[in-house]
């Protein structure tokens, strides 16, 4: 039991690290999508299940989700003012 907590504790701080290092938004919102479900795993082998199915619907899909439509937004509205100036 103790290799698989140390296993998911190194994926954990894999995967937090990759989302501090990733600079493109769209690319953090899915590692930060999958560092969601790296966390929720970790709950659940630390014998957390309920804190776990939480943090995998709002840290997986629900977070990851928000960015991707702000930066849809975002984008929507960069395109719009560049047909605007012509």
């Amino acid at each position: 039991m103790i290799v698989l907590e140390v296993t998911v504790f190194l994926l954990v701080a894999a995967a937090g690290t990759a989302v501090v290092l990733t600079r493109d938004p769209l690319n953090q919102a899915i590692v930060a999508s999958f560092y969601g479900l790296v966390l929720g795993i970790m709950f659940l082998v630390f014998q957390a299940p309920d804190v776990g199915l939480s943090q995998i619907t709002v840290g997986a899909v629900a977070l990851p989700m928000m960015v991707l439509l702000a930066l849809a937004k975002v984008r929507a509205l960069e395109g719009s003012r560049g047909r605007d100036d012509r």
